[in-house]
């Protein structure tokens, strides 16, 4: 149930970022049936690259240990190979990490299909939509002299839809959290990834009191 409710999530944050952020959007339901197909598309294709990057990834990682050996004794010091090969390894590691991560997709893409992932998604888009104005006011009072609509997109949404967790769906205010900073972790910056953080403790904060 958690990993459906996380695949709601990222699928819900794709969906809309592929609808124009002109501040007051209005949608159909089979329009953001739609959106929600081509937001599919678009995770199974990050799925893909990231398979590929990783295929790359490892042949690099062993043509280094290769390229290592072969120097091995030749005109490198013993501290060089097991630099390299030391970087190899953990080149090596995460890869493995990404791999882990992206093979657990196709039994999620398949979850996909169920209604209930659907209906959450609709239902996390749909509040966004109808309540735009409030959430973005509230997350404004939250951001310490910053505005929301100078944050990049992706950052935006993120925000939103940890909002719309906390105060629309009744989630956990640290569930809630935690998944922010994963879908920060995963598709934000590292500027943004701090600033996320800093506003979803705020926003706690205002919700705990």
């Amino acid at each position: 149930m958690n990993n459906n409710r996380s695949l709601s999530r990222e699928l819900s944050l794709i969906s809309l970022g592929l609808i124009k952020d002109k501040g007051d959007f209005k949608l159909n339901k089979f329009q953001i049936e739609e959106i929600f197909e081509s937001a599919l598309d678009s995770l199974i294709n990050h799925c893909r690259d990231e398979l590929d990057n990783c295929e790359s990834e490892l042949e690099n990682a062993s043509q280094t240990i290769l390229d290592s050996e072969l120097r091995e004794g030749v005109n490198s010091s013993f501290a060089d190979v097991r630099d390299e090969l030391k970087k190899s390894l953990k080149k090596i590691e995460n890869v493995m990490n990404t791999l882990s991560v992206t093979l657990d997709f196709p039994k999620l893409i398949v979850s996909s299909g169920q209604i209930d992932i659907r209906e959450d998604v609709n239902q996390r888009i749909i509040n966004i939509i109808n309540n735009l104005t409030i959430i973005d006011s509230d997350i404004d009072q939250a951001m310490d002299g910053w505005r929301l609509k100078r944050l990049p997109r992706i950052d935006r949404d993120i925000l939103r839809l940890a909002y719309v967790d906390i105060n629309f769906l009744s989630t956990p205010v640290a569930v809630a959290c935690d998944e922010a900073v994963n879908l920060a972790n995963k598709y934000s910056d590292i500027r943004g990834r701090k600033f996320i953080n800093g506003v979803l403790r705020r926003l706690q904060t205002v919700k705990l009191k």
